[in-house]
């Protein structure tokens, strides 16, 4: 057997042991010079793309979005022409590391395997999806028959699952937008699915959720660690979750009580999705007397401005020895609404891909949130401007969530009364036990909440990827339930598509990167707290002013996504861990499950029964595993109260 068949076949083992598609071409000086190529010509295609959508969000015109999408068109053919090129090479077997892990990026991340039509097919539905979401419109809730339906998702209907303290207002905000959209999207994902399934397959994978895994790295079991730390952080949810339930319950009376042991109606939580609830701490705030100080009014006496926001965010930066913002970021960057034409106001980070263009797109308030918005929006620049001198592949987060996970530690820095009385926003800050278990409990309210919301959504379509799309409703709310401790308010069915009500399920917005960036940014933030010599309970440190820390996060941030996520967070943590880490932030809010500890020793429970008459919601028809499924959960709650009794 010759050289080249010896080649040839140690290729294909590779190729099926990876499950990845592989060429036979194994020169390194070919594979180098194909991804030098690469890098220049789809840096200047991501500049063309960005600036185009730059000039859509910035100038809602038809023309901007015509050649928004036209020179997205012209990049899909850039990628799909790209992977052929990329799979012609054994990159398993190329003795280069940065040149392997590039070409396997490349070869494992796209749809690029489709047909040209199953590729225009599938994007032709996911941006009908997306139209048939943003245009759908509901009515306003009233006793009278009115014609003037018209209400958005955003202002409107957002604001009334945030403010409105009727159950029946709030219901019929909640059932309104599921009926203006699932049903009308629930064929269109079901293609969907069947596309993404076959371009995975065509790629080695399973299916699609298969492939989705592989974006965190190979021989990285994310599942695992996901579920692992799900289970050691939903004890301190539980408690969260009864608590809350005694005060919703203590608020709406008869016939709309809420039982002791019961899941609590999704739409009393104060979002559409009850993804968190922050927006209700004023029914649930113990301490009504000693809330945690809003710098607002402030910062509005102090003068402050949008660009005085800014410029105190990046005061942030450099004082821990980053980088202050380039030149072009303070002539190009929006900050301000335009009066003059229709933007989209949502906060976001921008990178140019040419080295030099880094841009804030944001229509700053002189408000605390946007103060620390502008400090999150900036992170993300500082993290482009870090990794910039690598090539186009590695200008990414270490994973999907490392971009997310470390603008958040940032916040939780920032967010402390510390900081604020450090910048001269808050005049006094007094270690008091009531005002801390008011502050972690707004943290919570957003953080912990979130936990089980940002676990089930993927948990949900990879089921749907591998099981198939007949009880899609059924299943969203079997998990639901099951995690979350929350119902549907009234019966649904499987003609109703309750998780297309999400943009990011219907836009293919893989969700995962939100559940890891919770866990993340609790490591982040204590391995940058530890740098920086803190001394205290973790929720009261800040980082600002520590070179110490800001070296640590600059090693961290200029690697991008060269090495494995893995690597970058054993570095970070000084080698303590490779993992998905838990107690972080358990530790963070140590101090708070103490306390929710006390407050809920009478409770009947500490998490929730899934009745037959609450499971018949959302599972009537299938007749006896729901009767099954209600004995299951019922004893799952009962040794989740028997653990937390002992905890």
């Amino acid at each position: 057997m010759g050289p080249a068949w010896i080649l040839l076949f140690c290729s294909a083992a590779a190729a099926l042991q990876s499950s990845y598609i592989e060429g036979i071409n194994t020169n390194l000086e070919e594979a180098i010079q194909f991804l030098r190529e690469y890098d220049a010509e789809a840096s200047a295609m991501c500049t063309r793309v960005t600036d185009a959508q730059w000039s859509y969000v910035t100038n809602i015109t038809d023309y901007n979005k015509r050649r928004m999408i036209d020179l997205q068109s012209l990049q899909g053919k850039l990628e799909k022409v790209s992977w052929q090129k990329a799979i012609q090479f054994s990159w398993s077997l190329l003795p280069d590391q940065m040149t392997r892990k590039q070409l396997q990026l490349l070869a494992t991340r796209s749809r690029s395997a489709l047909s040209d039509p199953k590729l225009q097919e599938l994007s032709r539905i996911i941006q009908e999806m997306k139209e048939i979401f943003n245009k759908a419109r509901v009515c306003p809730f009233s006793n009278v028959i009115s014609s003037y339906c018209d209400l958005t998702l955003e202002p409107d209907l957002t604001r009334t699952m945030a403010h409105s303290r009727s159950y029946e207002e709030q219901l019929h905000a909640w059932r309104s937008w599921r009926d203006a959209t699932g049903p009308k999207l629930k064929d269109k994902y079901i293609r969907y699915t069947e596309i993404a399934n076959e371009a995975a397959r065509l790629n080695g994978f399973r299916d699609a959720g298969e492939q989705e895994r592989s974006t965190y790295g190979s021989g990285v079991d994310i599942e695992r660690q996901v579920t692992d730390t799900w289970a050691e952080l939903a004890p301190l949810y539980r408690q969260l979750h009864a608590y809350v339930r005694t005060k919703l319950s203590s608020h709406y009376a008869p016939p709309h009580r809420i039982q002791p042991t019961a899941p609590i109606p999704a739409h009393l939580l104060g979002n559409m999705w009850a993804q968190n609830w922050k927006n209700i701490l004023d029914l649930v705030l113990p301490f009504v007397g000693k809330r945690r100080s809003d710098v607002s009014p402030e910062m509005l006496r102090q003068g402050y401005t949008p660009l005085r926001i800014l410029q105190t965010a990046e005061e942030f930066f450099t004082s821990i020895g980053l980088k202050p913002m380039p030149l072009e970021f303070w002539h190009k960057s929006l900050i301000e609404r335009p009066g003059d034409r229709h933007v989209a106001c949502k906060a976001s980070a921008w990178d140019f891909c040419n080295r030099r263009d880094y841009r804030i797109k944001q229509c700053t308030e002189v408000t605390m949130e946007d103060l620390l918005t502008t400090h999150h929006e900036m992170t993300h620049i500082q993290y482009y401007l870090h990794y910039s001198d690598l090539p186009i592949l590695f200008r990414d987060g270490a994973n999907p969530a490392f971009h997310e996970a470390i603008a958040d530690a940032i916040g939780l820095s920032v967010i402390t009364p510390k900081h604020m009385h450090r910048i001269g926003l808050l005049n006094n800050i007094t270690d008091d036990y009531e005002t801390d278990v008011n502050f972690l409990l707004e943290m919570a309210l957003d953080k912990v909440a979130y936990l089980p919301f940002a676990y089930i959504v993927d948990q949900w379509r990879w089921r749907v990827f591998s099981e198939g799309t007949k009880a899609m409703n059924s299943i969203w709310w079997e998990l639901r339930s099951w995690h979350q401790g929350v119902i549907p308010p009234i019966p649904r069915s499987e003609n109703d598509f309750d998780p297309g009500s999400k943009y990011h399920i219907i836009s293919d917005q893989p969700y995962l990167r939100y559940y890891v960036s919770l866990i993340l940014q609790f490591q982040i933030y204590e391995a940058l707290c530890q740098a920086a010599g803190h001394i205290g309970t973790l929720h009261t440190c800040d980082i600002y002013r520590s070179r110490e820390a800001g070296r640590l996060l600059s090693d961290i941030m200029s690697i991008g996504a060269s090495r494995s996520w893995p690597e970058i967070l054993r570095l970070a943590t000084r080698g303590a861990t490779d993992k998905l880490d838990a107690r972080p932030m358990l530790e963070y809010f140590k101090p708070l499950l103490l306390w929710l500890k006390v407050q809920n020793r009478n409770e009947k429970m500490i998490g929730w029964v899934t009745s037959e008459e609450d499971s018949a919601l959302f599972q009537g028809y299938l007749k006896g595993d729901s009767s099954r499924l209600q004995k299951s959960w019922v004893l799952i709650s009962i040794i989740f109260s028997i653990l937390a009794l002992i905890n």
